[in-house]
């Protein structure tokens, strides 16, 4: 594949924003203001168009960032405390200068609330030397603390709660109500306000991909046949499902042994499919929740209004049939918190639920938001409470709970979903498995990977015995950092000549598994 050029001064410069790196303005807008011009304009407050938006400043040009919802700063505030990285070393830029921040902001005694600074412990890939000037693991809070040290220090406009007009664009190649385009070229955005806003370059930096849509630029959703890119990792993966498994002989129907029963809540009665083939379903999404131990800011878990006991039987069943093991990873964050991940056959991940939000309504969204909070809710609930649960498990849960102090809401729940994979733009460079073991090279790098290949799963389906079964999750390590193609993050030089995407580039779904971390979007 080879790398096509782009024209414009302010698209060379953006493009070395992010080069090996992976008091300001703050506004809800009401009524439609007019236009403003700037140099650049990113669309999307997460982790990525904040870095984008120092780099900007930094060179001495205009820039806004357009965030729809409340808070910036994506999942690195959102709760996803324990760093994805892969190697340290390939982390450089406004991205280590962020974990660089992390590190001073917990040298100071003031920001141990919770417990003493010499009572904390990380471990594993993100454990902080002595000497070390940077730090992997940290509180919401304090992201967001430090997002906000960047947006005042830079004096960088950041406009909240404003969504972007996608009226008219349903489908790849389709321009929306809210994207201008003259001569292959993004003039404006419009909001759904009437708010527009006017560049000379655009950042795409949401995680669904929704400014490339609506500029018409070609994307995919779901996962690709093995045979698309001459992958093997790819598609359908019955083969490689043995993480994140549920155990042999765990009945799929709602009554044991009666298939005229119905099948348990979400069980593919479809799947899975040809082994290695495409489809649309997309690997599942969770809140990586941000618990605390600490009686003083602890809120236990509450049993959801609508709770539903069919949705967790099949859990129960996992543990009737010898399951032992913890179903949440719980990593440990400053002042006695958590960054708590998936874990198991059957945990935080809500398994097949998501396969439209991609290219899902707001309103549709903000559903399906709800039903996954509810079934997290639901599942805290049933492993601190059920009788089923083994004892030791239920006791171990119970004493978690949601923290007081780190999100809007009153019961701890955060808003910012983990949006793991959406949308992926269709570039003139894809990125592939080819990239990440090595065997092909990008030929323009513009930033370095370096995590495995990680899909979470992405379906729930019964086998030919009527058991239940996981597939998607692969974990494929083993390979050093690489490095990711200019033109992975640029349309096709036929769509549009002046949009960057560096959160929903061009890349297969098994190598965006490995690119899809905070630090390289960074």
């Amino acid at each position: 594949m080879r790398h096509v050029g782009r024209t414009g001064v302010w698209l060379g410069f953006i493009v070395t924003l992010s080069a090996f790196a992976g008091g300001g303005q703050v506004a809800t807008l009401g009524a439609a203001e007019p236009a403003r011009q700037y140099d650049v304009v990113i669309y999307g407050g997460t982790s990525a168009g904040i870095a984008a938006a120092v780099q900007v400043k930094r060179m001495g040009g205009s820039v806004v960032v357009i965030e729809p919802s409340r808070r910036i700063g994506g999942l690195t505030t959102g709760g996803l405390g324990q760093t994805d990285i892969g190697n340290k070393a390939a982390i450089g830029g406004i991205s280590r200068e962020f974990y660089q921040r992390v590190r001073r902001y917990y040298d100071r005694p003031e920001a141990w609330r919770w417990q003493q600074r010499e009572q904390y412990r990380d471990s594993g890939q993100t454990r902080t030397g002595d000497a070390e000037a940077t730090m992997w693991t940290f509180e919401p809070s304090a992201a967001l603390a430090i997002m906000q040290d960047f947006v005042r220090e830079y004096e960088i406009p950041v406009v909240y709660q404003q969504r972007l007009d996608r009226t008219g664009n349903t489908k790849s190649g389709e321009v929306a109500d809210g994207a201008s385009l003259a001569n292959g070229r993004l003039q404006s955005i419009t909001m759904e306000s009437g708010q527009v806003y006017r560049g000379r370059v655009f950042i795409d930096a949401t995680y669904e991909g929704d400014l490339l849509a609506a500029a018409g630029v070609a994307y995919t959703v779901g996962r690709e046949a093995n045979s698309v890119y001459d992958e093997t990792l790819n598609g359908v993966q019955t083969r490689n499902a043995r993480h994140h498994q549920l155990l042999p002989g765990v009945d799929a129907y709602v009554k044991p042994g009666d298939p005229s029963s119905g099948l348990l809540p979400g069980i593919d009665p479809t799947g899975p499919g040809e082994e290695g083939a495409g489809d649309h379903r997309v690997q599942a999404y969770c809140f990586r929740m941000c618990l605390t131990d600490h009686p003083e800011n602890r809120i236990p878990f509450a049993k959801p209004a609508d709770y539903n006991p069919l949705v967790f039987e099949l859990l129960l069943r996992n543990f009737e049939a010898g399951e032992r093991g913890m179903p949440w990873i719980n990593s440990s964050m400053p002042n006695r918190k958590t960054d708590t991940n998936n874990r198991t056959g059957f945990s935080t991940d809500f398994i097949g639920q998501n396969y439209t939000w991609p290219e899902a309504s707001y309103a549709q969204r903000d559903a399906m938001i709800e039903q996954h909070r509810t079934y997290q809710q639901g599942l805290m609930w049933t492993l601190a409470n059920h009788p089923r649960v083994p004892d030791n498990i239920r006791n171990e849960v119970a004493r978690w709970g949601t923290c007081r102090d780190e999100f809007e809401r009153e019961d701890g729940w955060q808003q910012q979903l983990y949006i793991r994979e959406a949308r992926r733009m269709i570039g003139p460079y894809v990125m592939t498995q080819h990239n990440c073991q090595g065997r092909v090279t990008a030929e323009h790098p513009i930033g370095m990977a370096a995590y495995t290949m990680d899909s979470h799963n992405v379906q729930r389906y019964v086998d030919a015995n009527g058991h239940a079964r996981n597939e998607g999750d692969v974990q494929i390590g083993g390979f050093p950092p690489y490095p990711i193609d200019y033109a992975s993050i640029t349309p096709q030089q036929n769509e549009c000549d002046n949009l960057l995407v560096p959160v929903c580039l061009s890349a297969s779904h098994i190598a965006f598994g490995s690119i899809r971390m905070e630090p390289v979007f960074m």
